[in-house]
């Protein structure tokens, strides 16, 4: 490695970059809780009791878009976090894009395309874990 990428390497690390990761995609999905937070879910209640599932399932989008995303962004119980959230996103492929999974738009990407990021980041992030800038990493701090 030169003197410049070594320099760089000390500011641009990968705890940052799990920093930026966590903070844009957790981040980006409150605005689609906060939005089912403020005009309810009917529509959620609606796919749900249509796919032959109870209606008090539809109340898991909460923990799924707001509860399991600040817990990411703050690094606090990330990679547990991370699962449900994942898992959210399976549950909204299925209910309300799963007729879509193989439909490509008109620009060329999936139909699902933004679920999918969702999907796949997290899972991302579970494996990944919170890194340096997290409460994870301070709470584990304080056990050792």
């Amino acid at each position: 490695m030169t003197s410049c990428e070594n320099r760089l390497a000390c500011v641009l690390n990968e705890d940052i970059g799990k920093l930026i990761l966590r903070l844009s995609i957790a981040g980006i999905m409150l605005f689609h809780g906060f939005f089912k937070l403020f005009n309810g879910i009917d529509g959620i209640k609606y796919l749900v009791t249509q796919a032959g599932l109870p209606e008090f399932i539809a109340y898991g989008i909460y923990f799924g878009e707001i509860v399991f995303p600040i817990l990411i962004i703050i690094g606090l119980f990330t990679r547990i976090s991370s699962l449900f959230f994942a898992l959210t996103m399976v549950f909204a492929i299925f209910l309300a894009h799963s007729s879509d999974i193989f439909v490509l738009e008109d620009t060329g990407g999936p139909a699902i395309e933004l679920p999918l990021l969702y999907l796949l980041t997290s899972i991302s992030i579970m494996f990944m874990g919170a890194g340096r800038y997290s409460l994870d990493a301070r709470c584990n701090k304080c056990t050792k």
